[in-house]
């Protein structure tokens, strides 16, 4: 019995459900976020460390700490971690590891504050992003941070990262 419901079920299902609709490409458009290495997409917005350092302490210090030394096994850290990548106990942070300004700024716009995220307007996303790299000595407390600046600051970790030589393999279904 239970094998031929098994078999009967499709035949019964209906083949659309009729629910939803396309996006429009408005939607769409809005839903579009992402940021490449190169500055492609970054909005129109500028930062500095000085700005962000009263945001991140009001948005960030609570799980990252105030300087960024993060939460032990609970939030990461952003901040150290230099020369340790080679060692069996590498330290992944911002500073060390991430190997585009652009990709920190990305993930900070879309994933943070943990809590309530994508509620920073860009301004502010620029500004933490520039206070983070700054605790990291990568950019100046007072250097202004855009979308035609930012992807031209060097992580140390740049060259870290090689392409993936392996060929793309669709599914089929």
């Amino acid at each position: 019995m239970r094998k031929l419901l098994f078999l009967l079920l499709p035949l019964l299902m209906p083949a659309q459900y009729n629910l939803g609709r396309p996006a429009t490409p408005a939607e769409i458009q809005t839903a579009d976020i992402t940021v490449l290495p190169d500055g492609t997409g970054l909005p129109v917005g500028h930062g500095n460390a000085v700005a962000g350092e009263v945001i991140y302490k009001s948005r960030c210090a609570v799980c990252h700490g105030p300087k960024g030394e993060g939460r032990k096994n609970e939030y990461p850290a952003l901040v150290g971690g230099k020369g340790t990548l080679a060692t069996p106990k590498p330290v992944k942070t911002v500073g060390s590891y991430w190997p585009y300004t652009t990709t920190v700024w990305d993930h900070i716009n879309r994933a943070m504050p943990f809590n309530t995220p994508r509620i920073l307007p860009p301004n502010d996303v620029y500004s933490v992003t520039a206070f983070i790299l700054y605790l990291n000595g990568i950019v100046t407390r007072d250097q202004q941070l855009t979308e035609k600046t930012m992807p031209k600051i060097v992580m140390p970790n740049r060259d870290g990262f090689v392409p993936d030589s392996r060929p793309d393999i669709k599914a089929h279904r």
